[in-house]
């Protein structure tokens, strides 16, 4: 039976786009919001029509003495934090051999450092209570790699192992752990404010590189997935009292992550039998 008291939330990168639905959506429900996003001026004209259940915290989720001071601020303004949503991140695009080491490192800071940062600040309050809720965005490309975003798809790897790891040790707390998967939504993540391609160009790439960026240009604005919708589904996860590990969102995700799925049990099936030689006899 689904919980509906009220909860305070605390969502990273609220400014726009699924991280903005979703604050939205939780504040519409009643709940008490702490949104957060790396300019408060763009926070406030955001939030401009929302009351006092909405908290505007400036944070850029790299800086993690920064993301300890916002954890204790919102936790000290409303009592407790419920639901953490990490949502704060963007997409490194490109050939991985386009892409300098420093903008790898970058990916990596906000996409999961970053996410690491915020939930470690989260837990001592979360397991004080008894009770909490982390929701992690990964993506489908949190499932299966695709082309021209090994370096955005390993940082969303990397939150779906620690996102099931983490679910293990913190259920002792009753805290539980959602990793969503969203398909395409029609948000700015493809607009140039968003993503981000390689530096440098190799001629052996060009003419993939060029069609792989074009594909992606070409989709921007043109995605089936509602953010409205997304984020009114995401209040409904947080409010079951068994919501799931994993969560894909969109019919596109379903497909995609359906196929990988059957792609690598195949995988296992076809090579058990060189897989099973390497036991001791």
């Amino acid at each position: 039976m689904a919980n509906q008291q009220i909860k305070t939330w605390f969502i990273t990168g609220a400014a726009r786009g699924l991280g903005f639905q979703v604050a939205t959506s939780a504040a519409a429900a009643g709940d008490n919001i702490v949104v957060t996003g790396r300019n408060i001026e763009t926070l406030r004209a955001a939030y401009s029509a929302y009351g006092d259940n909405v908290l505007l915290l400036e944070l850029d989720v790299c800086h993690h003495d920064q993301v300890e001071a916002c954890v204790k601020q919102a936790a000290d303004h409303f009592g407790r934090i419920d639901v953490v949503v990490n949502n704060a991140g963007y997409g490194q695009l490109g050939i991985f051999e386009e892409i300098a080491a420093p903008k790898v490192e970058m990916q990596f800071n906000t996409n999961v450092f970053g996410l690491m940062a915020v939930t470690r600040a989260v837990l001592p309050y979360m397991r004080q209570q008894k009770a909490g809720h982390i929701i992690n965005l990964s993506s489908i490309g949190g499932v299966a790699g695709f082309d021209g975003a090994s370096v955005y798809c390993a940082t969303k790897f990397a939150v779906e192992g620690f996102s099931e790891s983490l679910a293990l040790e913190v259920k002792q707390f009753g805290i539980g752990v959602t990793i969503v998967e969203p398909g395409f939504f029609r948000t700015d993540f493809l607009d140039p404010s968003s993503v981000s391609y390689g530096d440098t160009k190799l001629e052996d790439y060009q003419a993939y590189s060029e069609q792989v960026i074009g594909s992606y240009q070409s989709h921007n604005h043109q995605q089936a997935g509602d953010p409205v919708k997304f984020g009114q589904v995401i209040v409904k996860l947080a409010n079951e009292a068994k919501p799931p590990l994993h969560f894909v969102a969109g019919s596109d995700a379903i497909e995609l992550v359906g196929k990988a799925y059957q792609g690598r049990l195949k995988e296992l099936i076809d090579w058990a039998h060189l897989s099973t030689t390497t036991d001791i006899e």
